[in-house]
């Protein structure tokens, strides 16, 4: 396909070119297009000049040969056309239309919105560093060992990690959000002073927030996806025991292709499919749904302002 304007700026602060990204995108190709495969895309684009934004239904101009799949989105009522990243073709072309990151579904296209992972976002309070995210992420996988569960982690891409554990298939939507909150709130047990579930953010006194809310039709940025931050950080796979010996810098656009080679520690490293306890999945269901009960929390508070 004809690539254009490779010698421009990605975006601010990036320190790299569309070239650089496109380039990245073929080195890694194999490895983020086995991540994305049947499943429906969503891309953040940043174009010159202009905020990044994220694209969900494909533009009319769209080849004829990338596979697409129609979904219903029932938080805006309507039907999204998605692309499905099966090649690296389609990769590189999404490259040249200056999409920086790749968030794919926690679903399959032809078995939606059936869950195939539990995620798990840890992230650091202002303030807080990296080690402080490592804290939380063993928190998470202590309490998953608890219930004979394992999960595999990544950086974020950010300044802080994601924790996929893979689920048996038949698992509907609404247990695996539960068993996701279940899993967080047994991980704040184990510590309080190091993690906690408060989505307010005033609520969490400098704690590492164990994130929950990625379930049902919530996308999280793919291992190997970069991120707009600066000097392109990457979301890249790790060992547990790589953790202490990490930062989030160390994975860029640029250092990432020098740093990969044979192995590929998201295929290698991420536990077989299974099967959710029942008790977890039973204890979630008593645990609000973190989003709504922090809209109902947060108007509480407004009228109490205003009372006083």
């Amino acid at each position: 396909m004809a690539l254009s304007n490779l010698d421009q700026p990605l975006f601010e602060g990036a320190e790299a070119s569309k070239r650089d990204l496109v380039d990245y995108l073929e080195a890694v190709g194999e490895r983020l297009v086995r991540v994305l495969r049947d499943r429906p895309l969503s891309v953040v684009r940043v174009r010159p000049g202009q905020d990044p934004f994220m694209q969900k239904n494909l533009p009319k101009y769209t080849p004829e040969w990338v596979r697409r799949v129609t979904v219903w989105a029932e938080s805006s009522r309507r039907e999204i056309s998605y692309a499905l990243c099966d090649d690296l073709r389609t990769l590189i072309w999404f490259g040249n239309q200056r999409a920086v990151e790749y968030h794919p579904t926690l679903f399959l296209a032809d078995s939606a919105p059936e869950p195939t992972h539990l995620v798990l976002d840890l992230d650091p309070s202002p303030g807080q560093t990296f080690a402080d995210a490592v804290a939380g992420a063993r928190l998470i996988r202590d309490a998953l060992a608890a219930d004979g569960l394992a999960g595999a982690v990544k950086t974020s891409g950010s300044k802080g990690l994601h924790i996929f554990v893979p689920v048996a298939g038949g698992i509907g939507v609404e247990d695996a959000a539960a068993a996701t909150r279940a899993v967080a709130a047994r991980a704040e047990r184990l510590d309080p002073s190091v993690g906690t579930t408060a989505f307010i953010r005033e609520d969490r006194h400098g704690r590492v927030f164990l994130d929950a809310t990625r379930a049902g039709g919530a996308t999280v940025a793919a291992a190997y996806s970069p991120r707009i931050r600066p000097g392109v950080t990457v979301s890249f796979p790790l060992r547990w025991s790589d953790l202490d010996d990490v930062t989030p810098a160390d994975f860029t656009l640029r250092t990432v292709p020098g740093l990969i080679g044979d192995d590929d520690p998201w295929k290698t490293e991420m536990p077989a499919p299974q099967n959710l306890p029942q008790d977890l999945v039973e204890e979630g269901h008593t645990i609000p749904v973190a989003r709504v009960q922090a809209m109902h929390e947060g108007k509480r508070r407004a009228r109490a302002r205003r009372g006083e």
